[in-house]
C-alpha cells in the first residue's frame, strides 16, 4: 500500500527546489506526494511532481501596530484550519516542511493531530518560523551544521545535505572547463528579484570600466526583471558584449554548469547546486537579513577555496570590473576553486532525506 507524504514549503525557490528534488525521489519509490504552499508556487514554470497542490493561508508579521498583527493571526489561524482539514482528509503518514513562512500552518497542525513530521533547514543559520516550529516535530534535518541551538533540539538533528533537484543531478557530470587565454568568457549573473535589480544597476557600469579586448570576450547570461532588461540589453549592445537576458531561466543547472564564473546571491540551494555543479562563483549575501544566513551559507564555500562572497556593500562597480578582470585571466584559480566546490557537496542528499521520512514514517505504525 502506498504511502502518503505531505510537504510544505514557502513560494520561493530556495524552500520549493529542495521540496521537489524530495518529492521525485520518494515518487521513484512508490510513495503519494502532496504539496501545501502558497499561490507563489507557480512562477517557476515547472510543475510540482505532486498528486494534488493545497494553496494554505499563511503571513509574515510585517509590523508591530495592532492592525497588521491581528491580520496576520487571523490569517494564521485560517491556514492552521485549512491546513488540518487537509491532514485530516489525507492522513499522511508524515509531514515535511522546508521553511519559510507558509509551512507554519501545516507543520503546526501535523503537531496538532498527532502527525508525526520533519523540518529541513537548508541554511546554517535556523530561520525564525523554523525555530518556533522545531520543538513541536519528530526529527530536523540539517545541510550543514548549526551553531547556537538550544541542546534539547539535538536529539532531532539529522545531518542530510541540501536536496538539489534532478535537472541538477544531470548536468553535475559536465567537467569544468577554464577558460582559453584570450577566448570567450562564460559569466552567469542571477540572484531572485531583489539580486536581479542590485546586478542590473551593478553589471552595465562595471563592464563599462573594461577595455574593448576585454569586453569582446565576455559573453554573459543575465537574471533580469523585466522592467529592467531593455535598459541593460541596451547598454551591453552598445559595449559590444554578447548577451542573454531573462526573468527566468528554467535551463538553470546547465546555464551553471556552463558559465566559467557565477555572481549570484547565496541562498542554501544555491550554494548547494554550485557545489553538486562544481562551479566557481562571486557570492553576494542578502543583506539586511535577520539571521544572515545567506553569509553563513557563503562561508561554506569560502571556507574551502570554492568561492568569494563580498558584501553588497563593498561591490563597486569599480570592485567588480576588477574582479572579473582577475577572474578572466585565471584560469587555474577558478579550475581549482570549481574542484574546491565540488568536494563538499553533497549529491546523495536527497536519498538521505528520503531515508529519513521512511524512518519517521514508521514510527507512526509503531
Amino acid at each position: 500500500m502506498s504511502k502518503t507524504v505531505l510537504l510544505t514549503a514557502g513560494g520561493t525557490g530556495g524552500h520549493l527546489f529542495p521540496a521537489q528534488a524530495l518529492a521525485s525521489e520518494l515518487n521513484r519509490r512508490g510513495w503519494t506526494v502532496e504539496l501545501a504552499t502558497d499561490e507563489r508556487a507557480d512562477k517557476y514554470g515547472t510543475a510540482f511532481p505532486a498528486r494534488k497542490v493545497h494553496i494554505i493561508a499563511s503571513e509574515t508579521i510585517r509590523g508591530r501596530n495592532p492592525v497588521s498583527l491581528a491580520r496576520t493571526g487571523f490569517s494564521l489561524l485560517r491556514g492552521m484550519l485549512q491546513a488540518r482539514a487537509v491532514i485530516k482528509a489525507l492522513k499522511p503518514d508524515v509531514v515535511a516542511g522546508f521553511g519559510g513562512y507558509p509551512t507554519f500552518p501545516p507543520m503546526f497542525a501535523a503537531r496538532l493531530t498527532g502527525t508525526p513530521s520533519i523540518l529541513h533547514e537548508a541554511n546554517g543559520v535556523m530561520g525564525r518560523a523554523n525555530r518556533l516550529l522545531a520543538k513541536g516535530v519528530t526529527a530536523i534535518a540539517t545541510s550543514v551544521p548549526i551553531a547556537d541551538l538550544p541542546a534539547a533540539l539535538s536529539g532531532k538533528l539529522v545531518e542530510t545535505g541540501n536536496p538539489v533537484r534532478d535537472t541538477v543531478l544531470d548536468a553535475a557530470g559536465l567537467p569544468y572547463t577554464p577558460p582559453e587565454a584570450g577566448g570567450e568568457f562564460k559569466l552567469l549573473v542571477f540572484g531572485g528579484s531583489q539580486g536581479a535589480r542590485f546586478f542590473s544597476d551593478l553589471l552595465p557600469p562595471a563592464l563599462q570600466l573594461l577595455d574593448e579586448e576585454t569586453r569582446a570576450r565576455l559573453r554573459i547570461v543575465q537574471q533580469c526583471r523585466p522592467e529592467d532588461m531593455e535598459r541593460v540589453q541596451a547598454v551591453y549592445a552598445e559595449l559590444g558584449i554578447a548577451s542573454e537576458c531573462a526573468p527566468f531561466f528554467q535551463d538553470m543547472p546547465q546555464r551553471i554548469a556552463l558559465a566559467h564564473l557565477v555572481l549570484c546571491r547565496s541562498g542554501a540551494s544555491t550554494v548547494s547546486e554550485l557545489s553538486v555543479l562544481g562551479r566557481p562563483a562571486i557570492l553576494v549575501p542578502l543583506p539586511g537579513a535577520i539571521d544572515q544566513d545567506q553569509a553563513a551559507n557563503a562561508k561554506v564555500l569560502e571556507q574551502v577555496g570554492g568561492a568569494w562572497p563580498i558584501r553588497q556593500a563593498d561591490l563597486t562597480p569599480d570592485r567588480l570590473s576588477r574582479e572579473i578582470s582577475r577572474f578572466m585571466n585565471a584560469p587555474e584559480m577558478l579550475a581549482q576553486a570549481a574542484e574546491k566546490a565540488r568536494g563538499v557537496a553533497k549529491p546523495d542528499a536527497v536519498k538521505r532525506l528520503a531515508d529519513l521520512v521512511e524512518t519517521v514514517a514508521a514510527t507512526r505504525a509503531n
